[in-house]
């Protein structure tokens, strides 16, 4: 007997209606896993919709041209005012002065700026640029200094006049990464400062504003035609803030991959849900093929409950999401570099949705094809017989939905074979767990039986005919291991920053010294600290425009990965090899070298442009082209806060070229008290970093990275929780008939739930350090190839959540089996 779709919708509906609660385990993990999907796609395109949006306000015009260490010549700003209206400033680090000091980011703008948005000041609203010997400052460095309106700051050899407190700097996302509070003065104020001499480092930006229809494109690729070798780092407005989109984007690429595991973990509790719905419907269905109904009836009925509550809780899930970037916005604060603003986003809404439905057609197709394949007096037996097979044709649609959720997993990331890998290292990990279950089942059927009665009703509950056993390891696996996991990393981290860094960090980091200063400036820290260490270098910048005999602006594309090409980088010159450098090949010139230029340049960087020690590389100083030869490759140790580079010139290379020295310094804490004092008004030009905020702001990043990724698996742990329950549901029918039985054979309560505790118990042990050896292995790959930090997990904390997290499942697992001992054997015979 077949039925026609209405028919089957009308028998569908009203037994839904009788008693949904069977389904509530698979409408909660649809849920839990699209609401986490469309939260963290809904604040990723938010965010960067809104960079897009106001790309010209934070990139402060339509073309960006960033030149490092000198300003634009007539004929360069001739061209940019021929195709729009300019805007100069100029960044640079200095040390504000008043009753103490601190490094602050000074900014120099004209009268023209800013083309977009507003300069606004506390209790002032929108601002003017600031007259000559004024100054605005940022809230931070006014509380830092105490420093209010109408008080005295002074930069370099120049005294200003506080006229207000920035409360918004337009451009502030585009200027990047900054390690001091910004403080902002007139061009025509800068000179004073005499902060601006030969070899000095700063960076001169140029915003052009063009006219409505321009191809900002087109203008930007003309400009850079027109200056090969100026060594300009050109940005448009579509993309003001590439660093910001950057990091937001390959950060929501991870998380999403997180969300998509969760909710793959819970399609592993729909499948639990489905099966122990099915199983309570065993009489209706059975009833149904008595009376004639044919098993495409029975899909029929039963997929359109599934699909019914399966899309409602996708709905719920969806609508929650499209509004979670608001609440995460409010909770978030300063930590999102900009609020993303509410509105719906179709696309990562539209993904989210597919995910769940393909997770729930994949996980939901098997208890049901076991369902309609299976005879009705097979089903009336299957409480003892367990379930049939899955049929080949519901085998292929499983595999097509599983097949999709990877395809569009890859093919909607940033980083394809990236995404490849977590999906493919997610799907080894369930088949190992479903593997090692399989193991287990085997490895109970094969042990001798113990004479406590107990212990062999234990082992034969893990592998009799209805046992739950691989759903209860792969959700115990999963979870156990994402425990580890996240206390792994998250020790290794705070460890990392905790023992590593005072051990070998110096105290400061001093910038543009003098080359006529530097005996002065040893000799200042030696009165302070005699045993002080001082190491001192030569810092320039330039831009690499030709490696290999190719030029970089002929480039359709840069390499992956060669962020080296992207602008200026810090360079130097040494007659001998740096400190932390380790020669990998070719040989280091003779400390007399007075040849060609050499460069000596990182392994890593090598690798990514496919160069070998003998090819060529060309870098622009200051606009003039400086050819060289590599000599030498080598690896550097970045973690010892000591003074590297990628590039380093032999001497007599950049000698003639205007450049100062920085140097790091280790001294005692009072001498750090003195030389903070001391430094500023005797090297007004200098700069100096205290190590210990830099690696406070590390700290902070860190930190708020690693909650980020622990809030997204903390879903995928409350899915893992989800499918244990239903785990236990799904084997509550069967426990209650073996309970009965037992019952009726003399067994007490406390013996079926001493039975029951033994069988959780030996899983949760067995899986507890199976999960400490996959979560360590995890945890290592992300700390070591990842932050590239040394793996130094603290054992007391992982031992402590890893005692927790199998407490849990013990509790759970007890607490599961309750209900069961409250069965009465008339009643739930009679059930049966």
């Amino acid at each position: 007997m077949s039925l026609s779709l209405a028919a089957n919708w009308r028998i569908s509906r009203r037994d839904l209606t009788a008693r949904i609660r069977g389904l509530r385990l698979l409408a909660i993990c649809l849920f839990l896993g699209v609401a986490t999907l469309a939260a963290i796609g809904s604040l990723t395109s938010g965010i960067s919709e809104e960079l897009s949006r106001r790309g010209q306000t934070i990139l402060g015009g339509d073309i960006e041209i960033g030149i490092a260490q000198r300003q634009a010549t007539p004929a360069e700003l001739a061209a940019m005012q021929k195709v729009g209206a300019v805007s100069q400033t100029v960044r640079l680090r200095a040390m504000a002065i008043g009753e103490d000091s601190l490094l602050a980011e000074l900014k120099a703008i004209d009268t023209a700026y800013p083309h977009y948005g507003s300069l606004q000041l506390a209790g002032s609203g929108t601002a003017r640029t600031p007259a000559k010997g004024e100054i605005y400052i940022g809230p931070t460095l006014s509380d830092r200094l105490d420093l209010q309106q109408g008080a005295a700051v002074r930069f370099g050899e120049a005294t200003f006049r506080v006229a207000g407190i920035i409360s918004e700097e337009p451009d502030r996302l585009g200027e990047g990464f900054t390690l001091g509070p910004v403080a902002i003065i007139n061009m025509e104020s800068l000179p004073d400062t005499k902060l601006i001499q030969p070899g000095s480092m700063y960076e001169a930006k140029y915003r052009i504003k063009l006219r409505p229809q321009q191809d900002v494109a087109a203008i930007a690729k003309s400009l850079e035609a027109q200056f090969p070798s100026a060594g300009w780092e050109i940005t448009d407005r579509s993309n003001g803030a590439p660093g910001t989109r950057r990091f937001i984007e390959r950060m929501g690429q991870f998380l999403t991959l997180v969300g998509l595991a969760a909710l793959v973990i819970a399609g592993i509790g729909v499948g639990n849900g489905v099966g122990s719905y099915l199983a309570g419907k065993r009489a209706s269905i059975a009833t149904l093929k008595v009376n004639g109904a044919d098993s495409g009836t029975i899909f029929r009925i039963y997929m359109l409950q599934i699909l019914a509550v399966a899309i409602v809780a996708i709905l719920v899930g969806l609508a929650v999401g499209s509004v979670m970037p608001l609440a995460i916005g409010a909770v978030a604060g300063d930590i999102l570099p900009l609020a993303p603003g509410y509105r719906l986003h179709p696309v990562p809404l539209a993904i989210s949705a597919l995910y769940g439905l393909l997770i729930a057609i994949a996980f939901a197709l098997p208890p049901l094809a076991r369902a309609r394949t299976v005879p009705a007096a097979g089903l009336f037996r299957a409480i003892v017989e367990g379930d049939a097979r899955i049929d080949r044709r519901s085998l292929i649609w499983v595999i097509a939905s599983i097949a999709t959720i990877v395809a569009i997993a890859v093919m909607s990331a940033r980083e394809p074979l990236f995404s490849l890998a977590f999906v493919g290292a997610a799907l080894g990990l369930l088949v190992l767990l479903t593997g090692i279950a399989w193991l287990l089942r085997a490895i109970a059927v094969r042990l001798p039986r113990p004479k406590a009665p107990l212990l062999r009703l234990a082992l034969a509950n893990l592998h009799r005919p209805g046992a739950q056993t691989q759903a209860l390891v792969v959700a115990l696996g999963l979870g156990l291991t994402l425990f580890v996991t996240l206390a792994a990393i998250q020790t290794s981290i705070n460890n990392e920053i905790k023992n590593s860094i005072p051990d070998r960090a110096p105290s400061f980091f001093i910038l543009d010294i003098p080359r006529d200063g530097t005996a002065r400036f040893t000799q200042m820290v030696k009165s302070a600290d005699p045993d002080a260490t001082v190491n001192m270098i030569p810092a320039l910048r330039g831009t690499i425009i030709e490696y290999g005999g190719q030029r970089v602006d002929q480039l359709d594309e840069l390499p992956e990965g060669a962020w080296v090409l992207n602008g200026d980088r810090g360079l130097t010159y040494s007659a001998t090899l740096p400190k932390g450098s380790e020669l990998v090949a070719g040989k280091w010139w003779p400390a007399n070298y007075k040849g060609p230029p050499l460069i000596s340049l990182e392994a890593e960087v090598a690798a990514t442009l496919g160069l070998k020690v003998g090819d060529s590389m060309t870098v622009s100083l200051l606009g003039v082209e400086v050819p060289a030869k590599i000599a030498s490759l080598r690896t550097v140790k970045w973690d010892n806060f000591g003074l590297n580079y990628v590039m380093v010139f032999s001497p007599g290379s950049l000698d003639a070229a205007p450049h100062n020295m920085v140097a790091t310094l280790t001294v005692s804490k009072k001498a750090e008290r003195i030389l903070a004092k001391a430094i500023p008004p005797a090297f007004p030009s200098a700069s100096l970093i205290e190590v210990g905020e830099v690696t406070a702001q590390i700290t902070t990043l860190l930190t708020q990275m690693a909650q980020a990724i622990a809030a997204a698996a903390s879903i995928a742990i409350l899915a893992g929780i989800a499918v244990l329950v239903g785990a236990i549901a799904a084997a509550r029918q069967s426990r209650i008939y073996d309970s009965v039985i037992m019952k009726m054979l003399g067994s007490s309560r406390g013996q079926i739930l001493g039975a029951q505790a033994l069988e959780y118990g030996i899983l949760a042990i067995i899986l507890g350090l199976l999960s400490l050896a996959l979560g360590m292995a995890a945890a290592w790959y992300v700390v070591v190839q990842i932050f590239d930090f040394s793996f130094a997990p603290d054992p007391a904390i992982l031992g402590l959540t890893l005692l927790g997290g199998v407490g849990l499942t013990f509790i759970l697992g007890i607490a599961g089996s309750l209900p069961i001992l409250a069965a009465r054997p008339a009643q739930a015979l009679r059930s049966l």
